[in-house]
């Protein structure tokens, strides 16, 4: 299965499972990736995501043999190929729960993509960066809207140009990494953001999440105009009511405490 999930109460842990690949995309992984982010609901089990890869590296982009396919493709045949790349990038990216990715060995070429769609991404000190496209003749096109998006014009001028291989340390400097440690110590580091996410409220999560969305793509009066609806929508929520009101009672929300 070049996909593994697995369910432990709120959390579902999503593995990409080509190691032999160095868990490299092909037509299967990419549809089974799409075809769990979209089951994912904001309404349903899962409240938090991690996403990692099998083996010795997280991901090394493009599989050499799907890619060998495309030397023949027409363009068209391209167009449509790359699309299906973008609607999993897509997917993953308005994920209605936090998406966790844990980084280790290597993220290159689409690796790097995934990485730029995560919410929080915690990477081992001694993992390995790259937009190794160029390299190649070819083009992180695909990512780039994710990728920019977290990284910046400056950063993609750079490393996008380039090609070159950069640190966890340069990840983190640029906004792609949120935190570092020892390999030993992914887990922990992943666990512990799991738990500041299951502390939160669910429902205010995932408005967070499209609030981001939606105000780094708005003008400044759009922005005004639409956090002044938003937060006045949380205020008045089943959810914001009770978050509200257990703040001043001094007792646990009901997403603590297990009260509906």
């Amino acid at each position: 299965m070049p996909l593994l999930i697995e369910s432990d109460g709120p959390v579902v842990r999503v593995t990409l499972n080509r190691p032999e690949v160095r868990n490299a995309f092909n037509e299967e992984l990419i549809a089974e990736l799409t075809a769990w982010a979209a089951s994912v609901t904001a309404t349903g089990p899962a409240r938090v995501a991690v996403l990692s890869g099998a083996g010795k590296m997280f991901c090394a982009g493009a599989d050499v043999t799907w890619m060998s396919k495309t030397v023949d493709y027409t363009r068209d045949e391209n167009v449509r190929d790359a699309r299906a790349m973008q609607r999993m990038f897509a997917a993953l990216d308005e994920l209605p729960v936090p998406l966790i990715g844990r980084i280790h060995g290597a993220a290159l070429g689409g690796g790097v993509g995934l990485a730029a769609v995560c919410d929080i991404v915690v990477s081992a000190e001694n993992a390995i960066f790259g937009f190794t496209e160029v390299k190649l003749g070819i083009l992180p096109a695909v990512i780039s809207p994710f990728s920019i998006a977290k990284i910046g014009r400056s950063a993609a001028r750079e490393l996008f140009l380039t090609g070159a291989r950069f640190s966890a340390e340069r990840a983190k400097e640029i906004g792609l990494v949120h935190a570092i440690g020892d390999e030993s110590e992914l887990d922990r580091i992943v666990a512990k953001y799991v738990n500041d996410l299951l502390s939160s409220a669910p429902e205010s999560v995932a408005a967070a999440k499209r609030l981001i969305a939606r105000v780094a793509t708005s003008s400044p009066a759009e922005a005004a105009a639409f956090t002044a609806e938003t937060i006045a929508e949380r205020r008045v929520s089943k959810e914001g009511q009770d978050g509200l009101r257990a703040f001043l009672d001094k007792r646990p929300p009901s997403w603590l405490s297990g009260g509906s």
